[in-house]
């Protein structure tokens, strides 16, 4: 599975992950995203009705975790991380609202067929995040 993201969730995520309170950000989005099939992705709350293409939002680390926003393409195999924010802490918020999730979803379609994403690696010794364009 090929992981992309949205500039929107580099930006967050880069913001998050050098908080203290935030520092087991990373490890949740690695346990959680890589090396899954798309079974393994499909929990979570649908936020649209396609079967080929769900836009789901998940808890990551239970209710006062985080909420992790994406995109299957399950016919070519990637997912695509659109916004990820914690709902605890210095920066937490409850949930986003339906407007930035349909602007995340109108802005993700765009993002697509102009292919200006971001591709998801891990590091060498496969604990931390390292985003290519």
């Amino acid at each position: 599975m090929k992981i992309l993201c949205l500039e929107d969730f580099k930006v967050e995520f880069e913001k998050l992950k050098d908080k203290k309170s935030y520092k087991d950000l990373e490890k949740l989005l690695i346990d959680y995203f890589f090396n899954k099939s798309v079974d393994e992705l499909m929990s979570g709350t649908r936020l649209n009705n396609s079967e080929n293409t769900p836009y789901i939002k998940k808890r990551l680390s239970g209710s006062g975790g985080y909420r992790a926003y994406f995109l299957l393409l399950i016919k070519d195999e990637q997912l695509i991380l659109m916004f990820v924010h914690p709902k605890t802490g210095s920066v937490g918020s409850p949930n986003i609202t339906d407007e930035s999730k349909a602007y995340l979803y109108k802005k993700v379609l765009s993002t697509i067929e102009s292919n200006d994403l971001y591709e998801l690696k891990l590091n060498d010794k496969k604990n931390q995040i390292v985003f290519s364009k």
